[in-house]
């Protein structure tokens, strides 16, 4: 069965960095093109990067690039994201998904993980 489970949230301050992972079973990730979405309190779940199959890496907006970076580990079947500067719009849940485009619609995408949270606040 096709799984995500995504890990290494918590509470952070501004200004501070942290790395969370996305680790997959039931399939590879080097086969399919992985996305981080997030979901801050009353909003929309928003695209934040996706990782291609050919290691291709797209942020929204392309601005996040300079804080977030994200990255694949195929012998792990995992795929993180490393927040730098951290600020506390960034708090939110935040997801992975796999699917087959890097697109930050949520449609595109066939599996989620549970989300994991995310607070930067001091």
């Amino acid at each position: 069965q096709e799984r995500l489970v995504e890990s290494g949230g918590g509470l952070v301050k501004p200004g501070g960095s942290l790395r969370i992972s996305c680790a997959a079973s039931g399939f590879s990730v080097e086969h399919y093109e992985i996305a981080w979405f997030r979901q801050a309190p009353g909003k929309e779940r928003e695209g934040v990067s996706c990782i291609s199959t050919s290691d291709s890496t797209t942020y929204w907006p392309d601005s996040m690039k300079g804080r977030f970076t994200i990255s694949r580990d195929n012998a792990k079947n995992t795929v993180y994201l490393q927040m730098n500067s951290l600020k506390p719009d960034d708090t939110a849940v935040y997801y992975c998904a796999a699917g087959g485009v890097c697109t930050h619609l949520r449609g595109s995408y066939y599996y989620w993980g549970q989300g994991t949270q995310v607070t930067v606040s001091s």
